[in-house]
């Protein structure tokens, strides 16, 4: 008998049995609805292939938060520790165990989401999951596979969240050596500094490593397709954030169409020509060509549609992304939902995942009957807070003022803009952060707020405030009555919110609107 390999994830759940709900993939989407479901009394099932938490909690975003603290609190030594006082004439970076931290951080994570599974009796399944066929009336099969052998198990609804992986461009010969993809990088081995590193792609992804890397004394050079770095990002946004990476020594290229990227004998070289040029003339273009150790490869991510059963069951996927009703997550097929990045509508972002999966449980087991719960509907305007963590950091939420001028535009209504300087917050100043801005968009004639843009300390933090004031229709005037803490970076908000009326105290030349 050969021996049993290892699972990655939990294996206690119980083969050949119906459960009320079956997951498939326990990203932040995956077990939050196995969690949620399991509140409500549901029989579930989760399945997953690799470790619980998805890309999230392994590869995405907390493992590249715990290298940003490391970067943080260099940035402080580096920029900020001798104007406070603080002489530190002796330090070394050690970036092995910056990783290391990073390990236990992501582990025991994995840990906790595990240990909260088993607290709410949820069968898990170490596998890759497929639906076989069924149907709502019936049950839908599913199988598991994994090294050790293939399982089966029904399911009255099935929950699809599988998530996505790095996109990948065959022109880009990507290796897994030399020409990476964030899950490389962020692989538990990757212990070492190169001297050098080209990012292709500057968004957000690629932003944010190249933000690490140049901090860590790495020199950076990004190339982007687009004209603007994180192309999403209100325009003086990345205004700031640009004179930022200049003085980290970060060269971000735009407008660069890179062709391919070859591994050499020292490195990495990557040959682009103008994004501008028509592609009848690239052959005859002039060319530019970049070297560096190790390059990265950001362009974006590709679902996870793919060998899941789906196709058989009719189930509608285009491009790779599986077509949902916007209101309940629901598949064409009845009985079948799907939520995160493998689906069509919203933002591929975690938590954009975790509130799909609140939606989509409460519509299947309200269509099961028997459970005390409500059958929410997601909605056009739903509230979603955008994070980047930069130095400084990025908060949005809403439109962005160049898109809330072209709604009034078309909507014949008025808008009024509020901005705030950390330059004029007494709190920023004590911390030695003055850099950035806030901005508050609204529409004139009912004060509610269209939208928020935010660079600077604390930026994902003061976002989620606009966030919950436009979730429940709080207006500029209300957000700015209310009595903010002092001194604290909270007060952004209160003096931008002043600020859409002209009522800021610490802003001067502003007239009353």
């Amino acid at each position: 008998m050969s021996e049993e390999k290892k699972c990655l994830f939990l294996d206690n759940g119980k083969e050949n049995e119906l459960y009320d709900i079956v997951v498939i993939g326990a990203g932040p989407g995956g077990y939050h609805s196995a969690i949620r479901a399991a509140q409500y009394g549901a029989k579930v099932a989760l399945i997953e292939k690799s470790f619980a938490g998805g890309v999230c909690s392994n590869l995405g975003c907390i493992p590249t938060k715990a290298l940003y603290a490391s970067v943080s609190l260099l940035e402080d030594i580096q920029e900020k520790a001798e104007s406070l006082g603080i002489q530190i004439k002796d330090y070394s970076i050690n970036f092995e165990q910056a990783v290391e931290r990073k390990n236990k951080v992501v582990n025991d994570l994995r840990l906790g989401i595990e240990g909260l599974l088993k607290a709410q009796n949820v069968a898990c399944f170490f596998g890759f999951g497929r639906i076989e066929g069924g149907n709502k009336e019936s049950g839908f099969d599913i199988s598991i596979e994994n090294p050790n052998g293939k399982r089966f198990i029904k399911g009255k609804r099935v929950i699809i969240a599988t998530g996505s992986k790095p996109a990948m461009i065959p022109a880009f010969n990507i290796d897994h050596k030399k020409i990476l993809t964030s899950d490389d990088i962020l692989n538990p081995n990757f212990k070492k500094l190169p001297k050098s590193m080209l990012i292709i792609g500057a968004g957000v992804i690629g932003c944010e490593f190249g933000n690490i890397f140049a901090r860590f004394g790495v020199k950076v050079t990004m190339l982007e397709l687009l004209p603007t770095m994180i192309a999403t990002e209100e325009k003086l946004v990345i205004k700031e954030l640009q004179k930022k990476f200049e003085k980290m020594g970060i060269k971000v290229h735009v407008n660069q169409n890179v062709l391919k990227i070859e591994a050499t004998e020292n490195g990495v070289r990557a040959i682009t020509c103008d994004a501008t040029i028509p592609k009848e003339k690239i052959e005859t273009a002039e060319k530019f060509i970049y070297e560096a150790d190790l390059c990265l490869v950001s362009i974006g991510r590709t679902k996870l549609s793919q060998d899941l059963g789906l196709e058989k069951l009719g189930v509608k996927i285009e491009r790779g992304s599986i077509i949902v009703d916007k209101e309940t997550m629901e598949t064409n097929v009845t009985g079948i939902y799907a939520i995160g990045d493998v689906n069509n509508v919203g933002l591929m972002l975690a938590h954009v995942a975790s509130y799909q999966g609140d939606i989509a449980v409460s519509q299947a087991l309200h269509s099961l009957g028997g459970f005390d719960i409500h059958p929410r509907k997601a909605s056009d305007n739903d509230v979603v807070p955008y994070t980047i963590f930069t130095e400084p950091e990025i908060g949005s939420v809403g439109l962005r003022e160049e898109a809330a001028k072209k709604w009034a535009k078309e909507n014949n209504k008025k808008i009024y803009t509020g901005r705030f300087y950390y330059s004029s917050l007494g709190k920023a100043k004590c911390m030695g952060k003055e850099d950035g801005f806030l901005m508050i968009v609204v529409d004139a004639e009912t004060d509610k707020i269209l939208g928020a843009s935010c660079i600077g300390a604390e930026a994902p933090e003061l976002i989620a405030e606009i966030a919950l004031a436009m979730n429940y229709g709080i207006t500029a005037t209300q957000l700015a009555e209310t009595i903010h803490s002092h001194p604290t970076v909270s007060e952004m908000v209160m003096e931008a919110a002043e600020d859409v009326h002209g009522l800021s105290i610490h802003k001067a030349s502003r007239i009353r609107k």
